[in-house]
Parts: C-alpha cells; structure tokens; sequence
C-alpha cells in the first residue's frame, strides 16, 4: 500500500482534526490561530501536491493520480485558503470559528477524493465528504434565510444522493465491478438500458455537487443566506471536484449510451437558465450565486466531448483554473464593502472605491469571456474543443449566452458608476479582503500567461 502517494490528503485529513481538537481548548480570543494554522494546512497541503510524485493510479486502480488529480489537489487546498481569508471578518470571535476552519478542510478534502476517484465507491465516498459539511457550513450563519438554504441543501443532497447511489449500484451490479478499468470492459456487453439508468443516477449526484440543472435550486440561496466566504466556497470548491468526477464518469460510458447528446443539452439548459435568472437579481452574492450555475453550463462542454476529443480534458482544467480565480476575486470584492451587498447600493462605489469596483469590472467582464481575461482563454479553448468534437450547435448556444451574460455584468458595473441619489457614509474597505480582491483582480489578467503550459495538461 503506498500511503505516500495520499499526502497531500492525509495532511487536510490532519489539519482538520487538529483543529477541531485544538478550537475546543482555545479561548474565543484566541481562536484565530485555528484558522491561520488551517490556511498554513491547506497551502502546505497544495506545495505537497506541486511535488509528489507517484504512480498513475493507487489502491488496484481505485485512485488516479494523473494531471487533473494534481491539478485539483493544487487548486482546491488554495481555493479554500483564499476563503478562509475571504470569509476573515465574519469568522473572527464567532463561537464557531474553529468548527468552520475544519469543515472546510474536511469539505476541501471531499473534493479533492473525488476529483481522483477511479472507482465509483470512490465517487460516493467523496461526494458524502464533500457534502456533509456544507450543511453545517450554510448553518453557521444563523439567520432565517441560512436555515432555508441549508434545509433546502439537505433535502436536495438527500434525494440526489439517494439517486446517485442507485446509479452506482446499478452499475456495480450489471458490470460486476466498481473500479473504471472494470466498467470499461464490462459495460460495452450489458443491455444499453441498464448502463443508461446506472449513467443517469451517477450524473444526477454528481450535477447536484457541481451546482448544475437540474440540480441547482439550492445554490443561489446558499449564496445568499450563507456568510460571504461560506458563499465563496461553495460557489467555488465544490464543481472542481464534481466535474473532474464527471468527466472521468463520461468517459468510461460505452458508445451504446449517448451519454454525451444528455451532457451537451444538460450545459446548455444550464448556462441559459443561469444567466437568464441572473438578469434581475438585487442581491449580489445571489446573482453571484446564479451567474455559478451558468458556468457550470459552460464546464459541462469540454465534459460532453471528453471521449472524442483529446484537448477536452485540457480546456476543461483550464476552465476550472480560471473560473475560481476569478469567482473568488469578485467574493473577495464584495467582502471587502460589507455595507454593499445589493446591486443598487453599488451606486457610487466606482467614486469611494475605484479599486474595489476595477476588480468587479475586471472579475465580471472575465466571467462574460471578454480578452483579454482569463475566462476568455478558457472559453476559447472549451469552445475549440467543443466544436472539434462534433457539437457545434452547442457552442453557438454557448456564444450567444455569453453575449446575453454582458447585461448582468453591466448592470451591475454601469450601478457602481452612477452617482449615489442620498449621501452615504464614505466607509473604508476591509483592509485584508481588499488586499485578497486586488490580488485575485491582477490574477485574472496575469493567469493568462499560464495558459500554454495548462493546455499541455
């Protein structure tokens, strides 16, 4: 057994525990060191994963270590140093603190297992690591809105799971083995029904984790009713993970089921219906939270051909880099102004804040796909991918959507440049979310320079 190949985990593993253990004999006061020793975690987890090495897979194939592993076990642990971060104001001295450090490691970790999952057991066991402690995360707010989201996030994770979990057993059954290698000979010789039943289940669970149709309903609440850097996380984190699932899933479904037609319509019923939702919303973190489920739809392109394209895989990671960039540029925006969590108290923000606003417009425009920003990189390269593998009716979906996405964007821009209508107290930006927002904001134009070498993934 090569434990060793599993650092990086076994180290988020620990931290989370540590703090759990050293939060409850910490006065409150000094509860702070939970969390700075939990982003040291999750960095020194993220350094671990640069500079392993190993095998492609582990445990009789059960756990891949390829690129994408790497790739995600790089970027979720300093995704969720970047939160805690983010989410610092609202987690300093609250009677939880050390408690949401953890579960967001434990979270992180989920989605690290099943971004390398080779083995559908695997793929449940991540998913209910991943999801549980979202639960307790959207609570930690205590407000009646953070209450609806996290029942509504319960009773979705439920049922979903429930449906997931059928999906695996099914073909666990007809395949007589879990391990992807196993279904990959198995599958092509059972009846195509019973591989499209065990496909649609697997994919249900895996949509509701990534935040897509029809699995969606509850991110935009939890956006909204969770703290902001709890609403960064799970806008963030969890669909880094779920989509590397996803594709690995895809990938090993035999030519019998059209598996990829489900996918590609499923990406575009999500990126309209996202953006389409996002277009009236007033509050920011819920736009946000919408503006999520229409990138999903466009991460699920490069997933709907990742069989017959080679370069899918690539765009798909590039994606995935860029988006949280820049997702977490624009939480950290809004963290940094607590006093403007609606789209129309950002009026006047560009004159009090013209930094803060220059990363919303940065962030928002990347979002749109608009160079020479790193989303849009990775939108050319998705689209590219898309259309040489035989969808291109998809990715003229995908293009008029996100030209319909610029009016969001704007709206919200164009607010922050209008003259406020009543005098407000000009209130100073909170130092270290502002510092996280600039940084992130100068990363979305300087990650473009990263992408040559991503597309050699």
């Amino acid at each position: 057994m090569n434990y060793g190949a599993l650092l990086p985990e076994i180290i988020m593993m620990g931290g989370a525990i540590v703090a759990l253990l050293g939060g409850s004999f910490l006065p409150r006061r000094r509860q702070a060191l939970v969390t700075w020793f939990a982003i040291a975690v999750a960095c020194g987890s993220a350094a671990t994963a640069a500079v392993s090495t190993g095998p492609p897979t582990v445990f009789s194939d059960s756990y891949a270590l390829d690129n994408a592993t790497t790739t995600i076990r790089i970027l979720v642990p300093l995704a969720t140093a970047v939160v805690m971060l983010i989410g610092r104001q609202e987690f300093r001295g609250s009677a939880r603190e050390s408690e949401t450090a953890s579960l967001l490691l434990l979270a992180a970790l989920g989605t690290v297992v099943l971004a390398g999952a080779n083995d559908l057991l695997i793929v449940a066991t991540g998913f209910l690591l991943a999801t549980v402690p979202l639960y307790a995360l959207i609570g930690l707010s205590r407000s009646p809105a953070a209450a609806e989201a996290t029942m509504k996030t319960y009773l979705l994770g439920a049922i979903f799971g429930v449906v997931m979990l059928f999906g695996i057993a099914v073909l666990v059954g007809v395949a007589g083995g879990s391990t992807y290698p196993q279904l990959q000979q198995a599958l092509p010789h059972v009846p195509a029904a019973a591989v499209a039943l065990g496909f649609i289940g697997v994919l249900a669970g895996l949509l509701f984790k990534a935040g897509s149709v029809p699995g969606h309903f509850w991110v935009p609440d939890a956006a909204e009713g969770a703290g902001i850097g709890i609403a960064a996380f799970i806008t963030t984190v969890p669909k880094l993970g779920a989509l590397i699932a996803l594709a690995r899933v895809v990938d090993v479904i035999p030519g019998t089921v059209n598996a990829p037609l489900l996918v590609g319509v499923l990406a575009a019923a999500g990126m309209i219906l996202g953006t389409l939702a996002a277009f009236w919303q007033r509050s920011a973190p819920r736009l946000l939270g919408w503006s999520t489920v229409g990138q999903v739809g466009f991460l699920l392109m490069p997933v709907a051909v990742i069989g017959v394209e080679p370069s899918a895989r690539a765009a798909l990671l590039m994606y995935l880099v860029f988006y949280a960039v820049t997702n977490l540029a624009l939480f950290a925006a809004v963290a940094a102004l607590p006093d403007r969590m609606t789209i129309p108290s950002w009026r006047g923000a560009a004159r009090e804040h013209p930094v803060i606003t220059g990363v919303v417009l940065v962030g928002l425009l990347s979002l749109v796909g608009t160079p020479p920003t790193a989303v849009f990189v990775g939108k050319l390269a998705v689209f590219t991918a898309t259309w040489r593998g035989g969808m291109p009716w998809l990715v003229v979906i995908a293009a008029a959507v996100s030209v319909a996405s610029l009016f969001y964007a704007l709206r919200w821009v164009s607010m922050a440049f209008q003259a406020s209508e009543e005098p407000r107290s000009h209130s100073a930006a909170v130092h270290l979310q502002a510092v996280t927002a600039v940084t992130l904001g100068l990363m979305i134009i300087v990650a473009v320079a990263s992408s040559p070498p991503l597309l050699q993934l």
